[in-house]
């Protein structure tokens, strides 16, 4: 029986549809395009689709696309597959795919005709949400959600800006993490929970975390001031940042965020709603072609 797949995409991803398209058709046996200008609109397609008897949903798009597939995916005997065409691409980076958008075409075509697919973990969020990078509450999502709001400048500039308004407003909160047994209670500025290594276009906030291991990664940032934070930055680019005094790592398969703090949490950089939050890692939850 041949393989029935999908590929989804909207937006300036549809601008690349035609030749991922093109590469995908040398490795299936039916190709159905889904897009649409909306989320529930493409989950309405890709709904459609399963009915036809789907195989395989290929992601044309950034982070955002692929958490959507991630929820599309999860559970079922539908795999998932991710061609970068958006910002962050962070699960195409943990899976170590092309990152450049026709050469993981190229890539996911091999992968398909191989039939070469494997099992990854995923977070679950209060029984609900499905993510497969990162969770995080605090700074960094206060960047992300004012970021969000406004309108100018466009592209990765709006985030510099929102960086540098949230710097201005830096507070530490009060943080409750319970981590299987472990119990902290702090004044922080952050929090990260990581099934992947990567957010945020390639930051290595949990730097060990292994999406095949049945654990969750916890990244904990304590209380830091401006310039503390600042000098930390660098180090975040190759994981270092976890060697801080000011830095906790915990590991657990359960791991629940609470305090007075008013913080939101982020996922796969979409908005998930304010804390508290209970994260289990589910083994096995997702099979990707990869």
């Amino acid at each position: 029986m041949g393989i029935r797949a999908a590929l989804a995409f909207h937006g300036p991803a549809a601008r690349h549809a035609t030749a991922v398209a093109d590469r995908l058709r040398t490795a299936v046996d039916h190709l159905t395009l889904v897009e649409a200008d909306t989320v529930e609109g493409a989950r309405a397609l890709m709904e459609r689709a399963r009915t036809g008897g789907l195989d395989v949903l290929v992601v044309l798009g950034g982070d955002g696309s692929a958490h959507h597939g991630v929820q599309f995916c999860a559970g079922t005997d539908v795999a998932l597959g991710v061609v970068p065409a958006g910002t962050g691409n962070d699960l195409v980076r943990a899976l170590g795919q092309p990152m450049e958008t026709l050469a993981a075409a190229d890539a996911m075509a091999a992968a398909l005709a191989a039939g070469t697919r494997r099992k990854i973990d995923l977070g679950r969020v209060d029984g609900g949400e499905w993510y497969a990078a990162v969770l995080s509450a605090g700074f960094d999502s206060a960047v992300n959600e004012r970021a969000n709001r406004m309108r100018w400048p466009r592209g990765p500039r709006r985030y510099d800006l929102a960086t540098m308004i949230e710097l201005s407003r830096l507070r530490p909160g009060p943080l409750v993490v319970e981590a299987g047994e472990e119990r902290l209670e702090l004044e922080a500025l952050m929090v990260q929970v990581g099934n992947t290594a990567f957010y945020g276009g390639g930051i290595p906030a949990c730097p060990d975390a292994d999406p095949s291991d049945g654990m969750l990664d916890v990244t904990v940032v304590g209380r830091l001031s401006r310039l503390e934070l600042l000098k930390m930055v660098p180090g975040m680019r190759d994981g270092g940042h976890t060697e801080h005094p000011m830095v906790t790592t915990l590991r657990a398969d359960t791991v629940r965020l609470g305090g007075d703090n008013g913080w939101l949490a982020y996922a796969d950089g979409e908005r998930l709603g304010p804390l508290p939050v209970e994260v289990r890692c589910v083994p096995g939850a997702l099979t990707v072609v990869a």
